[in-house]
């Protein structure tokens, strides 16, 4: 039996002005990044009427805007790059990650699924997914860890595939794009930079550049896309090809109870009061409240530091309506959101964020100091790790923390906002954002440590340098560090001498990626009541849902990977909810 058409009191499409608008699907999905999407694509592929609605003029929410890696353990695609796994291996590991925080019934969900999702989608939908071969998880030294596989990359995305809804795709942060509007990733770089090494290099960078001078005059940025802009264009185009309704500028007033379960959605759209009934169920997926300052205020060490690279509309709206029916958040997290080290540049009111993930920190010549000029951490260590330890330092002294280079470093590897090469710094300096000294003791004073102790840490680090091996912090001395540094460099691809005037330094504050704080739910994503029991109706995936990693971080793609894994686990089972409603009865 076909589902039963949409209803509406002025019109199918929901435009109209007047009079509150209804509509009736199977499925209403509250947000648009993988989570959502996911859910959204595996309900309608199994049969099911799906109107997905975003609060933002664009889609694609936090995903959009991602490194874009996916963390699933145990994938077929691993045997492709000569790689095994099993659930007993990432069982394992994940146990000792999380600690006594685990909860194994999502664990297990998330590993029973992963695969099938993964599976799912190469079949089913235009998303893509590539295996790293090498991408050690982030405690390379765990039982159970591997060193590659379970991360996987989105592939690279011809976003006109969209048309239209190109338009309508979120935009990559600017900082993650060169020229204006060209995406590229770890390889690009590398090619970019050494241009003008070979013949190879200079027609590989020709090509790339007038691809995107073609594509910038009909789109206005680059069509090639890569990270998390791909996966969630991928998402959206599956979307569009299995029959979701997408509605974007979606303000979610209400979530209200029909017969005893999460049955209707009022809504202002566009000015537009409207009201949607779902028959078989909601989905919350609107990424989770890290942008809400002030929800979050109490449940941070350093609120009045802290910067959130979460979208301005991930504010929790979704989760107060889901506490109003009777639902929870789940406070037994290890840490409250998924640390990364910020910089801000601020210029007049003008503000920029950049998070530090992998581009400078586990490059060779960098250190990073507290408030006494002293080292405190393995730089190279992963960005939730980092901020853990800027966190834990005595009195505040690394918030903020200091990262440190010199000349040579800086035209290398750049740092934060300062790209490499040989470009003007005079912004950045005249702003205070990046620091400089003739001397390691003016830069001392710059930033306001004791000139000694940073000479004096400098000089230590050099030695460490020189012996290939940091005794102090282990910088380079595990797998997922060397993998972070430069392979051209020796005798550790981490470590390099700080020692070619003049020096430079950008702070970094504690920031976040994500919350981790969500609603709880059973491993079918059925949100719970403070008893423990089913709300009849309403689901949540995503950063809506309590993490399935407990508030840790264990690799590359742990909220993605979980994000469209309980995505499908919640499509899936209101796909064959729709069914089984609609199978006539003998």
């Amino acid at each position: 039996m076909r589902p039963t058409p949409w209803r509406s009191k002025m019109g199918v499409d929901g435009g109209n002005r007047g009079s509150a608008l209804e509509t009736e699907v199977d499925v209403v999905v509250l947000g648009s990044g993988a989570a959502g999407l996911a859910a959204a694509v595996v309900a309608a592929k199994s049969g099911a009427k799906v109107l997905l609605l975003e609060k933002a003029d664009v889609f694609g929410g936090s995903t959009a805007i991602s490194g874009g890696v996916v963390w699933i353990p145990c994938n077929a695609l691993m045997s492709g790059v000569g790689i095994s796994d099993s659930k007993e291996q990432a069982r394992a590991y994940l146990g000792k990650v999380l600690g006594n925080k685990i909860r194994w019934d999502l664990v297990d969900a998330f590993l029973d699924n992963g695969p099938d999702m993964v599976d799912f989608m190469h079949a089913h939908t235009e998303l893509r997914l590539i295996p790293r071969e090498h991408a050690p998880d982030y405690y390379p030294d765990i039982e159970g860890a591997s060193t590659g596989g379970r991360s996987l990359d989105p592939q690279i995305y011809d976003g006109r595939k969209l048309g239209k809804w190109f338009a309508k795709l979120k935009r990559p942060i600017p900082q993650f794009m060169v020229f204006g509007g060209m995406m590229v990733g770890r390889k690009e770089i590398d090619q970019l930079l050494g241009t003008f090494d070979s013949p190879k290099n200079f027609l590989a960078t020709a090509r790339l550049l007038a691809l995107y001078a073609r594509e910038r005059v009909s789109y206005g940025r680059g069509a090639r896309l890569l990270q998390g802009n791909s996966l969630a264009a991928q998402l959206l185009k599956s979307a569009i090809d299995a029959g979701v309704e997408l509605w974007s500028d979606c303000r979610i007033d209400q979530i209200e109870l029909v017969e005893g379960r999460a049955g209707r959605v009022t809504l202002n759209r566009q000015g537009q009061a409207q009201s949607v009934r779902a028959r078989s169920g909601i989905v919350l997926a609107g990424g989770g409240a890290a942008a809400d300052a002030a929800g979050m205020r109490a449940h941070l060490s350093w609120p009045d530091h802290h910067f959130s690279m979460a979208p301005q509309t991930n504010t929790g709206e979704l989760q107060k309506l889901a506490v109003a029916l009777g639902a929870s958040i789940d406070d037994a997290v290890v840490d409250p959101v998924n640390y990364a080290p910020v910089s801000v540049f601020r210029e007049g009111s003008r503000e920029i964020r950049f998070p530090h993930l992998f581009l400078d920190r586990a490059k060779p010549g960098l250190i990073a100091v507290n408030a006494r000029g002293r080292r405190f951490v393995d730089e190279a260590t992963s960005y939730h790790n980092f901020v853990r330890a800027m966190i834990a330092q005595p009195d505040g002294a690394a918030v903020p923390a200091w990262l440190v280079c010199d000349a040579a470093f800086l035209r290398q590897y750049g740092m934060g906002l300062v790209r490499p090469g040989i470009g003007s710094r005079k912004r950045y300096l005249a702003a205070g954002y990046l620091r400089k000294g003739a001397t390691i003791a003016e830069l001392a004073r710059s930033i306001g440590v004791p000139e000694e102790a940073l000479t004096e840490e400098i000089s230590r680090h050099n030695r460490f340098a020189a012996a290939g091996h940091d005794p102090d912090h282990g910088k380079g001395g595990n797998a997922y560090d060397l993998h972070q540094g430069d392979p051209r460099h020796s005798p550790n691809p981490c470590l390099g001498p700080i020692n070619r005037a003049p020096f430079y330094a950008v702070a970094v504050y504690p920031g976040d990626i994500g919350s981790t704080r969500g609603l709880i739910t059973d491993d079918q994503g059925r949100v719970l009541d403070r008893e423990r029991r089913p709300i009849r109706g309403l689901y949540a995936c995503g950063n809506e849902m309590n993490s399935p990693m407990a508030g840790t971080y264990p690799g590359a793609g742990i909220t993605l990977g979980p994000a469209l894994t309980f995505g499908y686990i919640v499509g899936r089972s209101l796909g064959l909810q729709t069914r089984s409603r609609e199978t006539p009865k003998e």
